[in-house]
């Protein structure tokens, strides 16, 4: 399973899943996390924000889909959920024991980004599946030779 969003990183640890589950014959799974909504007086407003929020994430989502379907050949699961990002991770990883593993990608320069500084934290004994962390200073052809 891969965290998607619109970070150079996240995009990298695509590519390492991607590659990865077209080489052991795996399947890909694609979470984009929505923030949950702020309490707004005018509740069209609030659809309206959220319409455009899921509508973006769902072309993000297509974007990547075939990318990866250019690369690999794969049909990527995608899935959409709002929350809190670490919980909502959380929760797809413990949904059916069908995440075999978590990829994520760690930003190139300062902080690795709070997913990775999350899992591979204080939290990473407790995971129910391996954690696995591309570093966003590997060039794609590194990636394509690792996976």
């Amino acid at each position: 399973m891969v965290v998607v969003d619109d970070t150079p990183e996240s995009r990298l640890a695509m590519r390492y899943a991607a590659r990865r589950a077209a080489s052991t014959g795996g399947q890909l799974s694609l979470l984009r996390v929505l923030a949950p909504a702020d309490f707004v007086q005018w509740g069209a407003v609030q659809q309206a924000i959220d319409a455009e929020a899921r509508e973006a994430a769902e072309t993000l989502l297509a974007a990547v889909s075939d990318e990866i379907r250019a690369l690999t050949g794969l049909e990527a699961s995608v899935a959409i959920r709002t929350g809190k990002t670490i919980d909502v991770v959380l929760a797809a990883m413990n949904d059916g024991g069908s995440v075999s593993a978590l990829v994520l990608g760690a930003a190139a320069k300062g902080a690795p980004g709070p997913l990775v500084s999350y899992f591979a934290g204080e939290k990473a004994g407790q995971m129910p599946c391996p954690v696995i962390i591309v570093p966003g200073g590997m060039s794609e052809s590194a990636i394509d030779n690792l996976a």
